[in-house]
């Protein structure tokens, strides 16, 4: 197994990105509006907001949460090395 380095902010800037432009694809295929699942969430729709655009660490419980009520499943996948 590879020992790898610290990963590179953009790395992780990328996979905040990825996941909360899924998210949105996800609120917006069930027909909410950001202040309509904010309040579902218990969250401000501020937080919504940086998470669908990549400027909020998101939590695990927070993603479950997502999953919940946008109904999707989180599935983690290995890498396949090119």
């Amino acid at each position: 197994m590879e020992i790898k380095t610290k990963p590179k902010p953009e790395f992780i800037q990328d996979y905040r990105q990825r996941i909360g432009k899924r998210i949105r694809e996800y609120r917006e295929m069930r027909g909410f509006n950001q202040d309509e699942l904010a309040e579902l969430m218990e969250v401000n729709r501020s937080t919504i907001s940086k998470i669908e655009n990549g400027r909020f660490a998101i939590s695990i419980d927070y993603l479950v949460k997502f999953a919940w009520y946008l109904d999707f499943e989180i599935l983690l996948d290995e890498k396949i090395k090119k």
